[in-house]
């Protein structure tokens, strides 16, 4: 419990420009009462007692807005920021390192039995609102931009924005750890931009063979 604390307080430092000291961490931020909440949950998980850790994690969801299934798996130093409406699946795998915002989900997308809920990488920054569906693998290093519904896997050091979650690049660099959403491109937007310049240039080929009709007919 306290390496989880230790490991929150330092992920806050690092993440949060809003984390104004330690004691405000502690107090303050949901995110850490929520996972204090998994572990007590998990153990009882582990331990074969079902419902006392079912009703741990509905305390902690009642308490913090979010719902944390007492059997995922989460590693060390996860920064849950706001938190209010994350849902971690039953079967949901957490590395290392990694950043939720509030509104996200790693659900599921059926009633199948089995692995049926994201496997996360270390490293991974999933956007307010996104939703991460199914048994696939984000990995190390990702980043899933805000309101994105990933249903593929995505390889590591990606960027993935849209509905659905398409993979994108910045220049070829990864994205910096401070969440800028204002530098994530829109493949839509610049596809669209693309068909603008088209049309533009189809145009001006019009008005170019139309000048050149003009003089012929001038000149006869």
């Amino acid at each position: 419990m306290l390496r989880d604390i230790l490991d929150f307080m330092k992920a806050a430092r690092e993440r949060d420009p809003a984390a104004c000291g330690p004691l405000c961490v502690l107090f303050c931020y949901p995110g850490l009462k929520a996972l204090l909440f998994h572990r007590v949950g998990h153990f009882l998980w582990q331990a074969g007692l079902c419902l006392p850790a079912r009703m741990v994690s509905q305390l902690g969801r009642f308490f913090t807005g979010i719902e944390i299934h007492p059997a995922a798996v989460i590693g060390r130093g996860l920064f849950i920021d706001h938190g209010m409406g994350v849902v971690i699946g039953e079967t949901a795998e957490i590395g290392d390192n990694c950043t939720l915002y509030q509104g996200v989900t790693l659900g599921g997308t059926g009633t199948e039995r089995g692995k049926r809920h994201p496997t996360l990488g270390d490293d991974v920054m999933v956007g307010a609102g996104a939703q991460v569906l199914g048994n696939i693998t984000v990995g190390s290093g990702s980043y899933i931009g805000a309101n994105s519904v990933v249903i593929k896997d995505v390889p590591p050091d990606a960027t993935v924005v849209g509905v659905p979650g398409r993979i994108v690049s910045i220049a070829g660099e990864r994205v910096s750890v401070s969440l800028h959403h204002e530098r994530l491109p829109d493949p839509v937007l610049e596809r669209l931009v693309e068909l603008q310049r088209e049309i533009e240039k189809v145009e001006e080929e019009l008005r170019e063979a139309a000048v050149l009709r003009s003089r012929q007919q001038a000149a006869s």
